[in-house]
């Protein structure tokens, strides 16, 4: 039976809040909460950017049951790969043992503003090999002495080590980071707009599907939930940058300005439109049924988050869990 997520966007609310989301969502019934992780938001007046590990302390201490998952963090640049390896073990300890660690190639938006020169995929698939093979060394409880192209370590060992086994799942856009995930990971997480491209592109050159014993499959979809135009916009006015055509490039202030100046239609018209708690099981059900993903993270936004999470445990969950 798949898990469900709930996504918890650390770039549209504050940390203190967050924390109560989550909350929420454990009372909701939700398996597990996922929560981005960023330097810099996607727009300039509304976003927020709080440190993502600190939020997830104050959510293990608030939390009984949950699961916890970084989606995603970049063990790349900001990070040295041991320090991500440092973070998830005491997040993993602090939670008893209910800690996944989600991991990405970044973003230049999180980067650039800390003078980091964001560099090709190839670069950073190569980065990512490396950063994966010392967290896993690490969290299995090596002293590791590791010299890389791009990371070293010396006799590095985790002294507060995790009290389970943390599987590493990597964000994949393509089939060349999908082979990149199966070859060093526990997973992969996926970002669906098109089923059927998804399928084509991702999963079916691998040979993956969900239910897999060694290998799972996250899939995961964007959704407003909002009676009309005006009210959608006002949920999404957090987000409207990230699918701006500069995202790749541009910091908050270009990407709220481009955002703005282009047809509102055009910015929602990204997003699933979901009006009822019946859409949900519409747009979310493929993910579980077609994909046959193992967790489902339902990235949702609306003007009433709180009340969104409860009607969410009330009327989806249990049809979603019954597929």
């Amino acid at each position: 039976m798949a898990k469900i997520y709930l996504f918890c966007a650390a770039e549209q609310f504050q940390p203190e809040v967050l924390v109560e989301h989550a909350v929420l969502a454990e009372k909701a019934g939700f398996d597990g909460i996922m929560i981005s992780e960023h330097f810099h938001p996607w727009v300039d007046d509304h976003g927020s950017s709080g440190f993502t590990f600190s939020t997830l302390g104050a959510i293990a201490a608030r939390t009984k049951s949950i699961h916890l998952m970084t989606a995603v963090t970049t063990p790349l640049f900001r990070y040295h790969p041991g320090v991500i390896a440092q973070a998830a073990a005491t997040i993993d300890r602090l939670s008893q043992g209910r800690f996944e660690l989600g991991i990405g190639s970044g973003e230049n938006i999180n980067e650039s503003p800390l003078g980091f020169t964001f560099p090709s995929y190839q670069e950073r698939s190569k980065r990512l090999a490396e950063a994966i093979e010392i967290i896993s060394r690490l969290l299995s409880g090596e002293s590791l002495d590791f010299h890389g192209e791009f990371y070293h370590t010396n006799a590095a060992k985790l002294y507060s080590p995790p009290v389970s086994k943390i599987p590493i799942f990597l964000a994949a856009g393509g089939p060349k980071t999908a082979a990149l995930a199966k070859r060093y990971c526990n997973g992969m997480i996926v970002s669906v707009k098109d089923i059927g491209e998804t399928s084509s592109h991702i999963l079916n050159p691998l040979g993956v599907r969900g239910g897999k014993q060694n290998f799972k499959t996250i899939a995961t979809r964007w959704s407003i939930f909002a009676e009309d135009d005006e009210q959608a916009w006002e949920a999404l006015k957090a987000q409207r940058g990230l699918r701006a055509p500069s995202r790749a490039t541009a910091g908050p202030l270009e990407l709220q300005r481009e955002a703005d100046n282009l047809p509102r239609s055009e910015i929602l018209g990204k997003f699933h439109r979901l009006r009822r708690a019946a859409d949900y099981e519409t747009v979310y059900a493929p993910l579980i049924t077609s994909l046959q993903a193992d967790i489902v993270g339902i990235q949702t936004t609306s003007t009433d988050q709180p009340s969104t999470i409860a009607m969410l445990g009330r009327e989806v969950l249990p049809k979603l869990k019954k597929l």
